[in-house]
């Protein structure tokens, strides 16, 4: 099975209701999103996407499976992490990062734990959170990709992962779902 990873933050919820909204009902993936959002927004957050995506979108809860077709959102100001292979949690872990939810704290336990095809992703975002994350992903063969410049609203993390050579793509927002079902479907 596939894993996709998303990280956003500034402009994202709009650019991961862009997206959820181009996959099909029968993505044969799991997807796992973490959004820079206070705690008390995560479940309208959930909703909001829910509106926009064919697919069942909810807030992660300590302990869940990750399954196909599923998208399950960071809900804590705690960082979402894959705690086993198939299992999601909360972490305070890394206590010194500034942003909570991490993106690098979701990526960094996908690369440990995920034993399928992984695609990370990185939407608009103020910071730099996700880029290292995304390229310890590359550096271990999965799948990368990056919101370009002209479709996001701060181009802070995409930029970053730009930067460092994290994404093996930089796509606009429009071709991103397109990808990732193209992806899901002839795995690399």
């Amino acid at each position: 099975m596939t894993l996709i990873a998303i990280g956003s933050s500034a402009g994202g919820p709009a650019a991961l209701a862009a997206v959820l909204s181009g996959l099909p009902r029968d993505l044969k993936a799991a997807i796992g999103l973490v959004q820079h959002l206070d705690e008390k927004m995560a479940g309208n957050l959930a909703e909001y996407l829910l509106q926009h995506s064919t697919l069942p979108v909810r807030v992660a809860i300590e302990g869940e499976r990750i399954v196909p077709g599923m998208a399950l959102l960071a809900g804590t100001n705690d960082h979402l992490v894959l705690k086993a292979r198939d299992r999601v949690g909360y972490t305070k872990d890394p206590i010194q990062c500034v942003y909570r939810p991490s993106v690098d704290a979701f990526f960094d336990s996908v690369t440990r734990h995920w034993k399928g095809d992984v695609i990370g992703v990185v939407l608009t975002g103020m910071g730099r959170d996700g880029a290292a994350g995304l390229r310890r992903l590359r550096e271990v063969g999965r799948h990368t990709i990056a919101q370009d410049q002209q479709s996001s609203v701060v181009y802070g993390m995409p930029k970053a992962a730009a930067q460092i050579d994290a994404a093996v793509e930089v796509l606009p927002l429009d071709r991103i779902a397109s990808r990732l079902v193209d992806l899901v479907e002839n795995p690399q």
